[in-house]
């Protein structure tokens, strides 16, 4: 019975281990790398967890995962820094076995990306994670370079076999067992949950702002390479062509008034729906010529 008691006080004296994923963000306007808003943000809700825990009750580490070297003073390196400023020690990257005896070179992160195969960095997480067994980890919602398709949290908790919680604006307690925090809900709404442990949560873009990175600091920090399995190549990606988004041009509407009166008040009036037809169960052809008269009535052909 006495041994019981031990190793029950021994577990709950043991930190919890908390991973924050980091990624790479881009600035909307310059195109320059900088840290990922929500990655930060999700960083804000850990830090802010380990100041309101007791000292030694919360371990903290951020991960990035790189399937290239990032040289010092480069681009990506800067970028990352941003994390460090917010008062981490240090950053791990998460890199690939076969990187670790490669030299560090200065490169060109566009000419890099042209000229490199696409890689998948999740599988190197899934392994690192197997090997670390934090009970808490917490990321994005979405990455703001690379295909930003949200859909690292996911293929982490099924590869881990974990429960995933999105949406979290805050995390208000967790005990070691059990984590308390709260769920962004549409229309400015909110909703507590409580997940057992080990879990995965991502973070909304409604979560609080990150703090600002202290320049000192970022530059105190270190950035540590750490080896975690195998190259794995996205073919799938490979086959994308990525360019940079287009604003579509705004469709006006057709003023066929006369007199000036009648323009002004065309302009000013609002735009009223149930002008389509919708079109169930035709044949292509009968779709096709609505189309066509669509076309025509518009004035786009002519």
């Amino acid at each position: 019975m006495k041994a019981d008691h031990s190793s029950i006080a021994q577990q709950a004296s043991e930190p919890l281990e908390v991973v924050s994923l980091v990624s790479l963000g881009q600035h909307p306007v310059s195109g320059r790398l900088r840290r990922a808003e929500q990655d930060a943000r999700a960083l804000e809700l850990c830090l802010a967890l380990e100041r309101r825990s007791a000292p030694g009750a919360v371990s903290l580490s951020a991960w990035h995962a790189s399937g290239s070297k990032i040289a010092p003073g480069s681009e990506q390196d800067q970028a990352l820094r941003g994390y460090l400023g917010m008062g981490l020690e240090s950053l791990t990257l998460v890199t690939p076995d076969s990187l670790q005896a490669e030299p560090l070179t200065a490169v060109d992160p566009q000419a890099a990306a042209a000229d490199q195969p696409v890689i998948d960095v999740w599988p190197l997480l899934v392994t690192r994670l197997k090997q670390a067994a934090p009970q808490l980890v917490v990321c994005g919602g979405q990455s703001e370079t690379g295909e930003g398709s949200g859909l690292l949290p996911h293929l982490l908790a099924e590869s881990l076999g974990w429960p995933l919680v999105e949406g979290i604006v805050a995390i208000e307690s967790c005990d070691g067992a059990h984590l308390t925090a709260l769920q962004a809900l549409p229309r400015g709404q909110r909703r507590r949950l409580r997940v057992k442990l080990p879990a995965l949560v991502s973070v909304d873009a409604a979560a609080p702002a990150a703090r600002q990175s202290a320049f000192a600091q970022a530059r105190r920090g270190e950035l540590a390479s750490l080896a975690s399995g195998e190259l794995a190549h996205d073919a799938v990606a490979e086959a994308f062509a990525i360019a940079p988004a287009r604003k579509r041009p705004k469709r006006l509407k057709r003023i066929k008034a006369t007199s000036a009166r009648d323009r002004f008040k065309a302009a000013a009036a609002k735009a009223e729906g149930g002008s389509g037809k919708r079109l169930d169960g035709v044949s292509a052809e009968e779709g096709a010529a609505e189309i066509l008269k669509l076309l025509r009535e518009e004035g786009v052909l002519r």
